[in-house]
């Protein structure tokens, strides 16, 4: 079993700027090949290198792509502060602002019951009988209001996403919707329930053989404050987490959370 990471806090820029180059050197990323994966100008990546003033954005394509905690690493860009427990902050600056009217215009006070980590499962869109799991977590963007989702610990990291969520009011789902240089994945859940769980369907582009076609399977996010006895990867029946898994997935179409039509 993979567990999460657990890094030292740092405290300040200078502690973040080491942190970042660390973990550049243990990527061997290049400025521009880290400016090119976090889809922003190599200039930008310069600015942050040298210790300059960037985006809140930047940091968190930033930590994305090098697998680095957003919220430790902009509390101590900014110089700030926070307490730490189980893995959530609590201080100033992570609260207020509502989200765009298009997104939902969600304030953050209606949706901080969705801000944690979350044991994800979909099905392989390549290899029979295998589930993929991996960890999902959720914040909050105070720069630009509104929850943010980040994929980790997938056994193709090179293709986890982060984007945002989409709450429409009058929906009893929501959308996770990832956009990146005009390329989109959009995945449907239905809204968190007592047991933590947001279960749907997911639609991507997946590659098959020479190309990258459409594909669609159920998806399910299961709350977790640890990740202790959960498998990470691609889950074959030879996995003990298999059976579980499998049942979690199958009770998703079954329960009436997504339908697939042949």
């Amino acid at each position: 079993m993979k567990k999460p990471s657990v890094q030292t806090p740092i405290t300040t820029r200078g502690e973040a700027l080491d942190r970042i180059k660390t973990a550049m050197v243990e990527k061997k990323l290049t400025q521009a090949e880290l400016a090119d994966a976090s889809d922003c100008h190599e200039k930008t990546i310069q600015n942050l290198l040298g210790g300059r003033s960037v985006r809140d954005q930047t940091l968190f394509d930033v930590c994305m792509v090098l697998g680095l905690d957003f919220h430790g690493l902009r509390d101590a860009w900014h110089g700030e502060s926070v307490a730490v427990e189980n893995g959530q902050t609590n201080g100033a600056g992570h609260e207020g602002g509502v989200a765009p009217l298009y997104m939902g215009a969600y304030a953050r006070v209606a949706v901080d019951h969705y801000i944690g980590s979350y044991l994800t499962l979909r099905r392989s869109f390549s290899l029979p009988e295998t589930v993929v799991a991996y960890r999902t977590d959720i914040t909050w963007d105070p720069e630009w209001p509104s929850l943010l989702f980040q994929e980790r610990d997938r056994p193709d990291a090179p293709y986890a996403h982060r984007g945002r969520l989409y709450i429409p009011a009058s929906s009893s789902f929501i959308h996770f919707v990832s956009l990146t240089k005009g390329a989109m994945r959009m995945i449907v859940v239905s809204q968190i329930d007592r047991a933590g769980e947001m279960r749907g369907i997911i639609t991507t582009l997946n590659k098959q053989r020479a190309t990258f076609i459409p594909v669609a399977t159920p998806i399910l996010y299961a709350r977790r404050e640890n990740f202790d006895g959960d498998a990470f990867g691609e889950i074959t029946p030879k996995n003990k987490a298999y059976g579980k898994y499998k049942r979690l997935l199958d009770e998703t179409i079954e329960e009436g959370y997504a339908r697939l039509i042949s």
